[in-house]
């Protein structure tokens, strides 16, 4: 199985770094979010339940979007945006303050095959490449504001489309596998198993992890 693989190229300025990522994020992870089901004792399932759903309105970008209205993703996801943030902004003074952040799917494995073998198959990346920008007037940032609405606003309607459109996603598993595809931990919400990782100019320490990804998809694919 072949991970299907998207990616967006972002110019920002610091302060739109959290809001510019969580919009395109969270429309993915609304697209691959269920409301909580149990099953039947003939192995069927049933929804108990439908993802509830509310605006964001963003301070430093013109911009409105729809999120899950679950308190616990958003935190979830939030926390690692703004590490993301954080370790981008710190990087002020190189010639190239950028970095890349990844929303990935994938589905668990009950037993590792070798060591470098992880114990999940991711079947879906989201990533976004981020290139930190100023502007030396107030002119020129109220110009870019409003063009990078403009820009986040496309990229949202092609997120909604991809994800409207035929593609892969696991089928649904057996009681005992459950975990294996779903994080059911949410209290009211049911998600695809997703992790957000991310690497800047300064993250050596995740290099490692990205060339063990990269091996393991060879060998699989």
């Amino acid at each position: 199985m072949n991970t299907q693989l998207e990616t967006f190229d972002l110019k920002v300025e610091g302060n739109q770094v959290v809001e510019a990522v969580a919009s395109i994020f969270h429309t993915v992870l609304f697209h691959r979010c269920l409301g909580k089901f149990s099953f039947n004792e003939d192995g069927t399932y049933y929804p108990k339940g439908t993802i509830g759903f509310v605006e964001v309105d963003c301070n430093f970008i013109d911009l409105t979007y729809i999120a899950c209205s679950s308190e616990t993703l958003n935190n979830r996801l939030k926390d690692t945006i703004m590490q993301f943030s954080n370790e981008l902004r710190s990087l002020d003074g190189l010639t190239l303050q950028s970095g890349r952040i990844s929303l990935e799917f994938f589905q668990k494995k009950r037993r590792p095959v070798w060591q470098f073998y992880p114990g999940s198959i991711p079947w879906e990346m989201w990533t976004i490449n981020v290139e930190l920008i100023k502007h030396s007037s107030e002119l020129q940032h109220i110009k870019f504001r409003e063009e990078i609405s403009e820009l986040l606003t496309e990229k949202i309607v092609l997120v909604t489309e991809i994800l409207n459109s035929p593609r892969y996603v696991p089928d649904m598993p057996k009681k005992e596998d459950l975990g294996s595809v779903f994080d059911t931990s949410f209290p009211d919400m049911t998600a695809y198993n997703f992790k957000v990782s991310y690497i800047t100019q300064n993250c050596k320490s995740l290099l490692k992890d990205t060339l063990k990804q990269l091996l393991y998809r060879t060998v699989l694919n």
